[in-house]
């Protein structure tokens, strides 16, 4: 079995509305309390981090799925959303849908486009962060798939 360890270090100077600094090995920034919850806005949030870590992971699986499948790729672009609900002040991270725009080459089959169209429902089933987080946040995902 193989381990893969991730590490972060935070520095947090006080209290609900200072702004704090994580660093990791490739990321490094400044994070705080949105303005949506009456944060200051600075930097990064635990919010978007979530949503960047679920499409990064998406985006990614998918990647390497339309590679492994030979595909004859022109373009793949995502955009995702996370919706978080606050009800009588508590926040729940309700959703995050995925919004994957994926075009093959011009000289696509009809079955190459199909298995697209499996491929982006199945990454998003694969991907580790969507296992992760599955059950406590609701997954969706809106693609639009072409040829160009």
């Amino acid at each position: 079995m193989a381990l893969h360890q991730f590490h972060l270090k935070a520095d947090w100077p006080g209290g609900r509305n200072n702004v704090g600094n994580i660093q990791l090995e490739n990321l490094q920034t400044k994070i705080s309390i949105p303005p949506e919850m009456d944060g200051p806005g600075i930097g990064t949030n635990p919010d978007e981090m979530l949503l960047g870590a679920a499409a990064t992971c998406y985006v990614i699986t998918l990647a390497a799925m339309i590679e492994r499948a030979e595909l004859p790729l022109a373009h793949m672009e995502l955009e995702s959303t996370g919706d978080v609900d606050v009800t009588n002040g508590v926040f729940t991270y309700k959703q995050i849908t995925h919004f994957p725009t994926v075009k093959l080459k011009r000289e696509a089959t009809e079955a190459q486009l199909k298995l697209v169209h499996e491929l982006v429902e199945k990454a998003e089933k694969t991907c580790m962060i969507s296992k992760a987080i599955q059950g406590n946040v609701t997954l969706g995902l809106e693609p639009k798939i072409s040829k160009q």
